[in-house]
């Protein structure tokens, strides 16, 4: 779970100046990042990473930002810096930014090792709970000097995700096999953020025990265990069936009860607040399939 408590320590209360306060925050690793001031110059690593920081308010503080960082539709405007995967490390350098913000188990340990070898600081995030999420818009308006409307921000999310949590409290549990990759199929255990929406909405994860956060698994694991819905995620633009290999298994219950739901991959893929919209799609699904 993404923990990252923002701390300010006033120095005037330490007998040092007041005129500058430090901003000390803990990332996913663990590990402390202090700021002498806001961040003004950001580069973001991962799509969810910029979304995040504009709804943080710190839209405008980011330099450059990871490929299929196309939301909101101002972060389209954003130079380049490479893929999650795979970081422009040269150009990032001359970028000279204040604060690079990565995603943990998304870009490479390798980029990122090399960026703070060279002495620019990195803060890595990876949420594992929906809540973790508002934590996070907190977290990064700190880090922005944007708290005053990261604050709000991150307080909607909460109040409205915790509306979701006690409207479909106490649901009948319903087995799930959720689908993030076809080609070949990919799952995620229950410590994945996709988890907790299942958990949200009386889903239970039929990969829950899996050791790895997002595994491979085959057809014939999926048909032993035979969930009651399969939920597939669709890219923007996707015409191609996500089910069209299942569908050759009518015996499966999902196949059988026409519980096959394809749902866009931005609403729930991204640990962003756009996760509300996901949860409500997720949810109104299960329902059907307990009817």
């Amino acid at each position: 779970m993404q923990r990252a408590a923002a701390l300010f320590c006033a120095f005037g209360l330490l007998g040092l100046s007041p005129a500058v306060a430090a901003i000390k925050v803990i990332d996913s690793r663990g590990q402390t990042l202090e700021l002498e001031a806001p961040a003004a110059r950001i580069v973001s690593l991962a799509p969810h990473v910029t979304e995040l920081l504009f709804h943080a308010g710190a839209g405008d503080r980011i330099v450059a930002a990871s490929e299929y960082s196309d939301y909101p539709d101002e972060a389209r405007r954003i130079p380049g810096i490479g893929n999650a995967s795979r970081i422009d490390v040269e150009r990032l350098i001359a970028l000279a930014p204040d604060l690079v913000i990565a995603w943990q188990s998304g870009n490479s340990p390798g980029d990122i090792r090399r960026i703070e070898s060279l002495g620019i600081r990195v803060f890595t995030t990876e949420p594992r709970t929906l809540e973790s999420i508002g934590e996070l818009v907190a977290v990064l308006g700190e880090l922005a000097g944007t708290a005053a409307r990261a604050g709000p921000a991150a307080q909607k999310y909460a109040d409205r995700l915790a509306e979701l949590r006690a409207r479909y409290a106490g649901r009948a549990p319903v087995t799930v096999f959720f689908q993030i990759w076809e080609h070949p199929f990919m799952t995620v255990n229950d410590r994945h953020i996709i988890s907790d929406v299942l958990h949200l909405c009386g889903g239970r994860n039929i990969f829950a025990d899996n050791e790895a956060l997002a595994p491979t698994v085959s057809e014939e694991s999926v048909i032993a265990r035979d969930p009651d819905v399969i939920i597939a995620t669709r890219a923007a633009g996707q015409t191609s069936d996500p089910f069209v290999r299942w569908r050759k298994w009518p015996q499966l219950k999902a196949v059988s009860r026409r519980q096959l739901v394809a749902i866009d991959a931005d609403v729930i893929s991204r640990h962003t607040p756009r996760l509300l919209a996901g949860i409500g799609q997720v949810c109104e699904s299960l329902d059907a399939a307990r009817h």
